[in-house]
């Protein structure tokens, strides 16, 4: 997630970004021809604006180029989705032991207000109030990121969060909220960073992304967007 507000942003950066959470966000689907000409006005930019932002994106992976025929937003898929689960686990692992280690009662502070507004948001999910189920993604996004905000490297920070967002990318086309399952889980990861009980952290969290994983797989939300 980029810092910078959008007001600071030079205008290509800017086009780069709203490009990337359309995909992420999945506005914009996978396996989606993404056209020049229709992306002029959407995105108010200009063709060698639009080139350069999408020449960025099929670097980050979110976007296919084509050669001659242009772009298109990556496709998804099972392996997809187990590979990137995979990465975002060793990844957060990693993190996790050294933020654990290194984190200060202002650390503590953050993950338990990066709780308390997602736990705010999972209870309206299980009361079956699916009115804002973007922002309980958003917040799940930040909890997570609080866990591991004290391990004391920005490239791993922001190499986590790259993966998180194609995670995420995975979460609003194929994941779904886990009713009585994810909310007691997150209350248990905040509970063991409070501990530093790294050893038991790992073991919740392997079981939380694979558990989404397999939930996902489950209900076949992959069936038929699956591509490439």
């Amino acid at each position: 997630m980029n810092d910078m507000s959008v007001a600071s942003r030079p205008f290509g950066e800017t086009v780069y970004q709203s490009l990337r959470s359309d995909i992420i966000m999945g506005r914009l689907r996978p396996g989606q021809k993404l056209k020049l000409e229709s992306l002029r006005d959407g995105y108010q930019a200009g063709t060698s604006t639009l080139r350069e932002a999408l020449s960025r994106l099929a670097a980050d992976g979110l976007v296919r180029a084509e050669g001659q025929r242009g772009f298109e937003v990556a496709p998804i898929s099972v392996a997809g989705l187990r590979e990137i689960a995979a990465l975002r686990l060793l990844l957060e692992e990693h993190a996790l032991a050294r933020s654990f280690e290194a984190g200060t009662l202002d650390w503590e502070a953050a993950v338990i207000a990066a709780h308390h507004k997602l736990d705010s948001h999972e209870e309206r999910l299980e009361s079956g109030d699916t009115s804002d189920v973007n922002a309980w993604r958003r917040s799940d996004w930040t909890f997570h990121q609080a866990l591991i905000s004290a391990c004391g490297s920005r490239v791993l920070m922001q190499t986590h969060a790259e993966v998180f967002d194609k995670y995420l990318r995975y979460q609003m086309i194929a994941l779904a909220f886990r009713p009585s399952a994810s909310r007691p889980e997150h209350r248990a990861l905040m509970e063991a960073a409070l501990r530093r009980d790294v050893g038991g952290a790992t073991i919740l969290l392997r079981h939380h992304i694979e558990a989404g994983v397999q939930h996902a797989l489950g209900l076949g939300t992959l069936n038929g967007i699956e591509g490439g």
